[in-house]
């Protein structure tokens, strides 16, 4: 009781710091995963009926993902500098491969019969995509996203070690200082303050999910 009494007090005495925190750790996960779905979707749907290309994409993406975190965050810094852009582009890379592998497997999941019975009825193959193949596929592609997210609020963490910011600040700040005073308070700050903000952006996930999937698909 003692401890969460001193970690309420910490959380307390540092509104702004808190607050910039949790918004540029926000930022990265609503920039990264937006771009990383809208890139990994166009390229679900690009290589949908070539094989080879598809497999490619998959190996590429599943290349980023064994990378390991730390040399992913800092192999851009000659390009790009400290800060914002190396930690945004290994995160993208890191959160490709959740979207893309569920677009392909939820593209794939869609019966040929009503793709067939789809262009029976005139409609053209972007009319088929867009109106037929997405929405069945899109249950499937959302679990994706989900995953990308869970992924990128845990890895942001370490976009504080090239000075990117987020709630990573609290967790280094607390493992410099060990053991002086308010260390422990500020790694478990910056800890709990990350899954947190998981669990909100998953609820609103869940909201979206209900939102966007019909009752039929669900």
């Amino acid at each position: 009781m003692e401890f969460i009494g001193s970690l309420w007090e910490f959380l307390l005495g540092r509104p702004e710091q808190v607050r910039d925190a949790i918004f540029e750790h926000l930022l990265y996960v609503v920039v990264v995963v937006g771009l990383a779905s809208a890139f990994s979707i166009m390229i679900g749907v690009l290589t949908r009926y070539n094989v080879f290309a598809r497999e490619l994409s998959l190996a590429i993406g599943s290349v980023f993902l064994t990378i390991p975190s730390l040399a992913l965050f800092t192999i851009f810094i000659p390009l790009v500098g400290l800060g914002f852009w190396p930690s945004f582009i290994a995160l993208f890379l890191y959160a490709i491969l959740p979207v893309l592998r569920n677009t392909v497997t939820g593209l794939e999941q869609v019966d040929p019969s009503v793709l067939e019975a789809a262009k029976g009825m005139g409609l053209t193959n972007t009319e088929v995509l867009l109106r037929v193949q997405l929405p069945l596929a899109w249950p499937v592609i959302l679990a994706g996203v989900r995953i990308a997210t869970m992924l990128t609020v845990g890895i942001a963490a370490i976009a504080t070690l090239v000075a990117g910011g987020g709630l990573g600040d609290f967790i280094k700040s607390g493992l410099a200082r060990l053991p002086l005073p308010n260390s422990l308070e500020s790694i478990w700050l910056g800890t709990l303050l990350c899954l947190l903000l998981a669990f909100v952006i998953d609820l609103g996930l869940k909201v979206l999910k209900t939102a966007t999937i019909s009752r039929g698909i669900r």
